[in-house]
């Protein structure tokens, strides 16, 4: 009878770790071809993503490359939960392969996750520049093809300042105001940007910098040209590798997903103890917030 119970807790147990495994290959399946979380850990693409929002990229939107399939670090995982290292990857990148399965090149406007050959970095971008465009960014215009991108000037956005978006002098020197009840505003001069397939967004221009001036350069074959919508503070396709930016065009396998909607949002003062934080600190009107560009009528052309 002890043999007999004995070989039950191990039948049970084997059956208990068959069906996590399962389990975690099928959530890595669905993470690696149909669509991952993604959380938004930077302020390049202010203004119409947030540090602390979480948002859904889809996966089989340009097909698959060898960047897709999602391979866990748990020494990396380790590092940063448990010994409360620097945060980095929790990934692994599998070594460059061309080509794409069922590939689709991205559209002029699409926000997309990118894996750079030199990094197991995600960074999240908007493409510009598609193959053979000729590209140059001439005194913050982007110049398509010898025709200058339409930017028209808004009014000057006012966003909260929480620990998320602390309004950073370093980025937005000047940025920060008061309303009449006292609270912290970050006040942010913006453009709205309309690319030549109608596509239009709002971008954050704080003036003269050195990424102002790029090109001009032809994309290769195969290749985007990625850009920040937070103009003067992005480490995109403008930037050279040594300064942690993209260094030019990269090659399209290297595009993860595309950036589809807003889950939520948080202001950055959730405490993992304090279960009233974790409701205080969403920031409200942002889950459901879709990261398509509107599109507005193409010009005929004559």
């Amino acid at each position: 009878m002890r043999e007999k119970a004995r070989k039950s807790k191990g039948s049970d147990l084997w059956s208990e770790i068959k069906s996590i495994v399962l389990l975690l290959l099928a959530v890595l399946g669905f993470h690696s071809f149909i669509a991952k979380p993604f959380y938004i850990p930077s302020e390049s693409m202010m203004p119409g993503l947030l540090v602390g929002d979480r948002l859904v990229v889809t996966k089989y939107a340009y097909g698959w490359s060898y960047v897709s399939p999602t391979i866990p670090n748990p020494a990396a995982i380790f590092r940063n939960v448990v010994l409360r290292t620097p945060p980095e990857a929790w990934g692994i990148t599998l070594p460059f392969m061309e080509g794409r399965v069922w590939g689709k090149m991205p559209e002029r406007g699409d926000v997309v996750i990118a894996t750079p050959r030199h990094s197991n970095e995600d960074y999240i971008k908007r493409v510009i520049g598609l193959p053979g465009d000729l590209l140059e960014v001439r005194d913050g215009v982007v110049i398509l093809n010898g025709v200058p991108v339409k930017q028209v000037w808004l009014k000057p956005l006012r966003l909260p300042v929480d620990a998320n978006s602390p309004c950073d002098p370093r980025q937005f020197p000047g940025g920060i105001q008061y309303d009449p009840d006292g609270r912290e505003i970050c006040v942010l001069p913006v453009k709205q940007e309309t690319l030549p397939n109608g596509r239009t967004y709002t971008i954050i221009d704080m003036g003269a910098r050195e990424i102002d001036w790029y090109g001009p350069v032809r994309i290769p074959a195969g290749h985007v040209f990625l850009m920040g919508d937070n103009r003067d503070n992005s480490a995109d396709s403008r930037v050279p590798l040594e300064q942690a930016g993209l260094g030019g065009p990269i090659p399209w396998e290297t595009i993860g997903g595309r950036a589809e909607f807003i889950t939520f949002s948080l202001d950055g003062t959730t405490q993992l103890f304090n279960p009233a934080s974790w409701f205080s600190s969403f920031r409200p009107g942002r889950a459901g917030t879709s990261l398509h560009p509107t599109k507005v009528a193409e010009p005929a052309v004559k």
